[in-house]
């Protein structure tokens, strides 16, 4: 049998192999291809194009960094020059958590170089979200650089700057503090906060991962440092005031107490004291008590220490004189159905000895013979009523209420310091009247040079009678012969007022003394003031007189001022006259 030679078929057009496609097929193939290559040009071109600059900024964000340049804050110094703040080098310890790469040693060595728990550091470290962590500011060099012996990746230091006091608690209240940025939060630091802090500058630099920096690229903005503040505060005074009041508060067992000395030809503050206080360097247990600054945010009812500007507008008005006799028997009077008393019957007093006694009863009668509105005239032209333009914060206004809703035993009781409030600085400042010759004197917290005008509010004759008043007073015969300083005349006024508790007086006692010296050329006004004294004594005659005679000599003192009087041993009576309250 013969085979057949059969025909030759190829393999692609086998009948089992052969595929019959559509013809749009190839083509929605071709459409979708396009597409892709559309897309990925748009993209190319949004990328390359339109976000540039955002993808840039984001790429730079993982190499680059603006570092700021801080700015050194001014210093603070006293009216002689000597540092009361100033600002130390110190460095911000800081961590980018997802570069940290530390062994459990070195953990624990750095926790304790940043006085920090272990558990706490490691909490902080592992928050991998953020890049940026502090771990402490304000490291002292010495530490830092034991830090940066840890060569720990991840962990980086800057530089900053940490404020220092070197004066500590005895100027606290002045001087205020600055918190952890460098922002004044007391005293002059928050005054003049925008004087001192001066400018940061700034500097962009490229880090490598392990936060190294390995160049400088772009401009650099240098800091602009705060300029210096000079005080008007004499550093010498400040410790003698501060140590007196420290000492009275202790010894009387008061709630707290404070000091103002004012230069009477300038009006600057040359001290301004408080008790209790804090150091500024270390303020880990503060509380409200230790920050309040007494002398200007107080407020409390001056009592007798009005006394001598009722005399005073009486002898303005032309109702009494000096010498003009009053009537003050029994030492008791009644306005309505209210009595007033003094603490002993007096009979007939002229009106120097009306001060010279304390005596309430002949105070109101001179308050009473005149208008209410000349009285409450002059207490705004005082001062009193309105806060004192210091440009230091927290100083209040005091209370003087409208003279339209005075009743006659108002009018009484305000005549010698009850039914108002004043601070210790308003009234330090309302006695410059009498040591000026009437003239009312701008007070100033910084360095005044020469003599500075006032403001004539009383003529200068009635402002020496009333001088001669207060002498009287702070002598032997007076309510606060205490207050006498062996070389020195010395005038001024006590204060023994009720303190108010839920709008009604109590027990409690606030005792103050203001004065000036020497009377035949004043120099320093000092008022003192002691809340709440514990320890069986109360009037101000006892209380506060020998902290107003303690700062006035020691100023007086340190300032060089020539004595008036024979420096004989001072003489003190048995026992002072009692004030009336």
């Amino acid at each position: 049998m013969t085979r057949k030679r059969g025909r030759h078929v190829p393999f692609a057009a086998h009948p089992l192999l052969r595929v019959r496609l559509p013809a749009y097929r190839s083509q929605v193939l071709m459409f979708f291809v396009a597409i892709g290559f559309v897309a990925l040009a748009a993209r190319a071109v949004w990328l390359q194009v339109f976000t540039q600059d955002f993808l840039q900024r984001q790429g730079e964000s993982r190499y680059a960094r603006t570092l700021e340049l801080p700015a050194s804050r001014g210093k603070i110094f006293d009216r002689n020059g000597i540092v009361l703040a100033s600002s130390l080098p110190a460095r911000a310890v800081w961590a980018s958590p997802e570069d940290v790469d530390a062994t459990p040693a070195q953990i624990a060595q750095l926790a304790k170089l940043l006085q920090m728990k272990e558990p706490d550091l490691r909490k902080r470290l592992a928050d991998n979200d953020r890049t940026f962590v502090y771990l402490r500011r304000q490291v002292e060099p010495d530490i830092a650089q034991k830090i940066a012996a840890l060569g720990i990746p991840g962990i980086h230091q800057q530089r900053e700057y940490k404020r220092h006091y070197p004066e500590g608690e005895t100027i606290a209240h002045v001087v205020g503090f600055t918190n952890v940025e460098d922002i004044g939060q007391e005293g002059v630091e928050l005054a003049k906060n925008s004087v001192l802090a001066g400018e940061p500058g700034s500097r962009r630099v490229i880090r490598d991962r392990l936060g190294r920096i390995i160049e400088d690229v772009g401009a650099t903005r240098e800091p602009h440092h705060g300029s210096d503040l000079a005080l008007s505060i004499d550093s010498k005074i400040q410790f003698l005031a501060f140590d007196a009041v420290r000492d009275a508060v202790q010894e009387h067992k008061a709630k707290a107490g404070a000091a103002v000395v004012i230069d009477v030809k300038t009006g600057e503050v040359l001290a301004l004291a408080n008790w209790p206080t804090y150091d500024p360097n270390r303020r880990d247990k503060l509380t409200g008590a230790q920050l309040r600054n007494r002398v200007l945010t107080d407020t409390f009812e001056p009592g007798s220490t009005m006394k001598p500007f009722t005399a005073a507008l009486a002898l303005e008005l032309g109702r009494v004189r000096p010498e003009t006799v009053i009537d003050t028997a029994p030492g008791r009077m009644r306005i309505g159905s209210n009595t007033i008393g003094d603490a002993h019957p007096h009979g007939l007093l002229t009106v120097e000895e009306v001060i010279q006694k304390s005596s309430n009863v002949g105070t109101a009668k001179m308050a009473l013979d005149m208008p209410a509105q000349k009285m409450w005239e002059f207490y705004a032209a005082l001062g009193f009523g309105q806060a004192p333009r210091l440009g230091f914060p927290g100083a209040v206004a005091g209370r003087v209420r409208p003279y339209r809703s005075w009743k006659p035993i108002e009018q009484a009781t305000m005549s010698y310091g009850h039914g108002m409030s004043v601070s210790l600085l308003q009234l330090a400042r309302a006695y410059s009247v009498f040591a000026r010759d009437g003239e009312l004197v701008p007070l100033s917290m910084f360095r005044a040079d020469g003599r500075v005008q006032g403001e004539q509010v009383i003529k200068p004759q009635t402002a020496r009678a009333v001088r001669r008043m207060l002498e009287l007073a702070a002598g032997p015969g007076g309510t606060a012969p205490r207050a006498q300083i062996a070389g020195y005349r010395v005038a001024g006024k006590t204060g023994t007022a009720h303190k108010q508790e839920g709008g009604r007086y109590v027990k409690k006692y606030i005792s103050s003394f203001v004065g000036f010296a020497p009377v035949s050329d004043p120099r320093v006004v000092v008022a003192v003031m002691l809340d709440e004294p514990s320890a069986g004594k109360y009037y101000g005659g006892v209380v506060a007189a020998p902290i107003f005679a303690r700062i006035t000599g020691d100023s007086l003192r340190a300032l060089r001022i020539p004595p008036d009087a024979p420096l004989a041993q001072v003489v003190l009576p048995a026992e002072p006259v009692k004030e009336s309250m």
